[in-house]
């Protein structure tokens, strides 16, 4: 490649994976002011908040049942649906997340007065207008180039774990995640998955936030219909859409929740589609699906383990289908005002 040349699409996004992990980690050890801000902001009013746009509120919504469960009332919402009809004023803090710190559905909200409500900032844009205008959790390394979201998210969800271990959490489970990234071999996966032109992925608890940004990273690079559906919602109807024509992923979580994941298995079974199941349960797997199985784990440090191996899954799925990988047609990378 000559000096003037662009690297492509795939070459962005390698770039971007190859540092995250690294990136993830310092942003984790440089959070802890801001962080312990938003804590104790939250736990003083008993409510918090979760704005973002895209991969943005994926992530927030993989954080959302860790912050319930440590008592919090916490709600993810995306901006669009806070710009056309305005929250209650109430006391809360909030974190607008935006990995360029410059969405368009960001800068609105932040020209509205926040009343109440105490903000703060999560992105990767340092000198962003997110970061200058309210405090913020900042991830290390700048701000992502490569199309999909992956970088972005396992800062994104680093720096809501640094909030968690703020709140009381311990932090060891997830520097292990960070420092021994589990690697599954995922050839088997990409070779089943493939053939699909339309999928579905579902997740539980923690692990829905997870499937909503699996679906959305392979409708960007991929350019197929993907639909992500909470693991309770795929039961309500959505499970006459199954054939041996549609592809599907499943998130099996820890818990109770996980005998749950593995009946949505054998429904799928029964349909005639093999799905692949991405387990961190640490339980037997169901005979006749094909499981990616990573060890126990649970809350965001499950997520963030579980992160480079589907990204790795998508990226190669995708490749078999899409020669300029990466590189949109219609979409941009910053999503500016509408």
């Amino acid at each position: 490649m000559s000096a003037d040349a662009k690297p492509s699409g795939l070459a962005l996004i390698k770039a971007e994976i190859d540092r995250q992990h690294a990136d993830a980690l310092a942003s984790f050890a440089r959070a802890d002011m801001v962080a312990a801000q938003i804590a104790r902001n939250a736990r003083e009013t008993g409510r918090l908040l979760l704005i973002g746009m895209g991969g943005s509120h994926f992530v927030n919504r993989v954080a959302e049942p860790i912050y319930r469960a440590l008592g919090l009332d916490t709600s993810a919402v995306v901006a669009s649906e806070i710009l056309a009809q305005a929250l209650p004023d109430l006391p809360r803090a909030a974190i607008l997340t935006s990995q360029s710190g410059a969405s368009g559905e960001i800068l609105q909200l932040l020209l509205r007065p926040a009343g109440q409500e105490r903000r703060f900032g999560l992105t990767l844009g340092a000198d962003s207008p997110l970061a200058k205008a309210i405090p913020s959790l900042i991830g290390v390394g700048g701000m992502e180039r490569g199309f999909a979201a992956t970088r972005s998210l396992l800062i994104s969800l680093t720096l809501h774990a640094a909030v968690t271990v703020a709140l009381g959490l311990s932090p060891a489970d997830t520097l292990a995640s960070l420092l021994s990234p589990p690697v599954p071999d995922v050839d088997d996966a990409v070779e089943h998955l493939a053939g699909f032109k339309t999928f579905i992925f579902s997740g539980r608890a923690e692990l829905s936030g997870l499937a909503e940004s699996g679906s959305l990273c392979l409708m960007e690079l991929a350019r197929l219909p993907a639909l992500a559906l909470e693991g309770g919602q795929f039961r309500h109807g959505p499970l006459e859409v199954l054939s041996p024509d549609v592809g599907v992923v499943i998130f099996r979580p820890a818990g109770p929740m996980a005998a749950s994941a593995m009946a949505q298995v054998k429904v799928c079974l029964e349909a005639g589609t093999r799905p692949i199941v991405i387990d961190v349960s640490g339980e037997v797997p169901v005979e006749g699906s094909l499981n990616l199985t990573l060890p126990r784990a649970t809350g965001l440090p499950a997520a963030i383990s579980i992160l480079p191996g589907l990204q790795e899954l998508l990226i190669r799925v995708a490749g078999k289908r899409v020669e300029r990988l990466g590189e949109p047609v219609r979409s941009t990378k910053v999503t500016g005002i509408e």
